[in-house]
């Protein structure tokens, strides 16, 4: 039984991720009267709730619904940088947590909280580029935030290919180890900023030296491990029959990971133009 280290995975309904999708879709021992079952054969496959009949989610529905909220926020993004307005980058950010945190603890599937937290999240992504490229000392950052665009999307690429041709297996092992890293770099961050305080530069994971670089590295491939895991709990959704408003939780989780992802990749860009 594996889980996400997306929270937004994490907290699906069913212990462990999706595995309770799986008991409750395929009309296993986990199945309840409530729960979405297949419906027999010759009542068009739908999934029976007790109260209503939902198609179920489709390869196509994660695609395109992860495509309108990367959109937005790339949309949201591009027009904050090119106005200027970079003060809205923190309460952007702040409306975007509190939208991702009602989102998860109520696993709404609701498209407007996911299209409004892509929308914040876009808009707190362009001030914060936009106001790198503008103050950050003449034209050392122009045009950094069209290559860690490029950078995140490559990646995200690139780990999907990895995921369908199956050069990497999401194991549960795999699962752990990511899961660990990720509390790692989390607890090293913190650490980071409570020496902050005290000395110049913490312990040196964002001064932009030899270690930061390593360190930037190290979150980038953990974020595109953790891609892996997404990706995987999306298509075990989509194979125990979830229903096809869950395409938009499934676009937000995958949303999440990619905020994450540009951000850290963002940061490596800058130190690469500093030095």
């Amino acid at each position: 039984m594996r889980s996400s280290s997306n929270p937004a995975f994490r907290n699906l309904p069913g212990q462990g991720g999706y595995a309770g999708f799986d008991d409750r879709f395929s009309g296993g021992a986990g199945a309840t009267a409530t729960g979405y079952q297949q419906a027999p054969a010759g009542l068009g496959g739908g999934f029976d709730t007790g109260r209503t009949t939902e198609r179920p989610m489709t390869v196509d529905d994660v695609v395109t619904k992860t495509a309108i909220t990367a959109g937005v926020a790339l949309v949201a993004g591009v027009l904050t940088a090119l106005s200027g307005m970079y003060i809205l980058a923190l309460p952007a950010f702040i409306v975007g947590l509190v939208i991702s945190l009602v989102i998860i603890f109520k696993q709404s599937s609701n498209p407007a909280l996911v299209l409004i937290y892509s929308a914040a999240e876009g808009v707190a992504l362009g001030g914060i580029t936009g106001a790198l490229q503008t103050y950050g000392g003449g034209s050392q950052y122009a045009g950094i935030g069209f290559q860690a665009i490029a950078g995140t999307f490559g990646v995200f690429i690139g780990m999907l290919v990895v995921y369908k041709t199956g050069a990497v297996k999401v194991t549960p092992r795999l699962t752990k180890m990511i899961i660990g890293a990720m509390f790692g770099v989390i607890g090293l961050m913190l650490i980071n900023m409570v020496v902050g305080f005290f000395t110049t530069g913490g312990i040196g994971i964002r001064s932009g030296g030899p270690l930061a670089y390593l360190f930037s590295i190290v979150v980038i491939g953990i974020a595109a491990f953790t891609l892996l895991l997404d990706f995987d709990m999306a298509d075990r959704a989509i194979r125990a029959g979830a229903p096809a408003r869950m395409s938009w939780y499934i676009a937000f989780g995958l949303m999440t990971t990619l905020v994450w992802l540009y951000l850290e990749v963002l940061r490596l860009l800058s130190y690469m133009r500093q030095s």
